[in-house]
């Protein structure tokens, strides 16, 4: 992990804060989990505490929704009401970054999930989201799309409208102000 990858002292105290208050806030989505067990691998896993403080950062709000028990792995999905605030007029990818003569966005959904470490949500993933609540009635999200869709120029995004999911596609260059991406990050 890099340096500028690490979380201070402080830092990580006021995560772990935040992310224990907020699973008990919302208990429902886990009741089956414990937290004591989740701050262990937690604190076990610098680098994901990290992509976990930068899903924060950006507005995403992460809380844990699902174990893997194959991986042994507790799966943090971004939990905010809309799309995270701070991820938003991005287009999909940097190939859709590039192609853009004018209005550049300034970044991609792809390029700043790996930079923070994290996996675009698949639609199926999303659907698992909203399972736990209604996310995007305002806003909607960027997913992991297949690559015949990519290689035409297209990519997939998600929201919720009239009570159901919706998945939809658009330019992959496209970009919009209700316009983001949800990730997910497993420890």
């Amino acid at each position: 992990m890099s340096p500028k990858n690490k979380l201070t002292a402080e830092q990580r105290e006021e995560l772990l804060g935040t992310l224990k208050a907020r699973f008990e806030e919302h208990i429902d989505r886990h009741e089956w989990m414990n937290w004591d067990k989740i701050q262990e691998k937690l604190e076990a896993n610098p680098d994901k505490l990290w992509s976990l403080h930068e899903m924060e950062r950006t507005g995403g709000e992460p809380d844990v929704l699902e174990f893997d028990e194959a991986k042994n792995e507790y799966v943090f999905y971004d939990c905010a009401a809309e799309s995270p605030s701070g991820r938003r007029s991005v287009c999909f990818d940097q190939k859709a970054l590039d192609s853009r003569k004018k209005n550049k966005p300034e970044n991609s959904a792809m390029a700043m999930a790996n930079d923070m470490g994290i996996e675009l949500l698949t639609e199926e993933q999303y659907r698992v989201l909203q399972q736990h609540g209604t996310f995007d009635v305002k806003t909607s999200s960027w997913v992991q799309t297949p690559e015949d869709i990519r290689d035409r120029g297209g990519a997939l995004f998600c929201d919720s409208r009239y009570g159901h999911v919706f998945l939809y596609h658009n330019g992959a260059d496209s970009y919009y102000a209700a316009r983001g991406f949800r990730g997910l990050v497993r420890v």
